[in-house]
């Protein structure tokens, strides 16, 4: 069993509040547990509504399959326009 992990934090230049911070984040998160087999959780960051942390997860019985997850998951946190990413991490136990 190999476990995967990827560790992003973001800047949310458009969010004026934490209400907007969260609007911005669940339709981020939705979209990614939908499309892809990881779980998702808010790490960091919870009462900052410039900026969030967040940590996925999968889990496979071979390496390359989890390894190519968490390439597609690397891909498309990169791709969204309304976050800037500040920093990313990825781990394999």
């Amino acid at each position: 069993m190999i476990i995967g992990i990827l560790q992003a934090t973001w800047s949310i230049p458009e969010a004026n509040s934490l209400k907007d911070k969260r609007q911005i984040i669940k339709s981020m998160k939705d979209r990614i547990v939908a499309r892809m087999n990881v779980s998702v959780a808010e790490t960091g960051k919870q009462d900052i509504w410039k900026g969030c942390e967040f940590t996925f997860v999968t889990v496979g019985a071979e390496k390359k399959i989890v390894e190519k997850r968490i390439a597609k998951l690397s891909d498309y946190v990169r791709s969204n326009p309304r976050l800037v990413l500040m920093d990313i991490s990825t781990r394999y136990l």
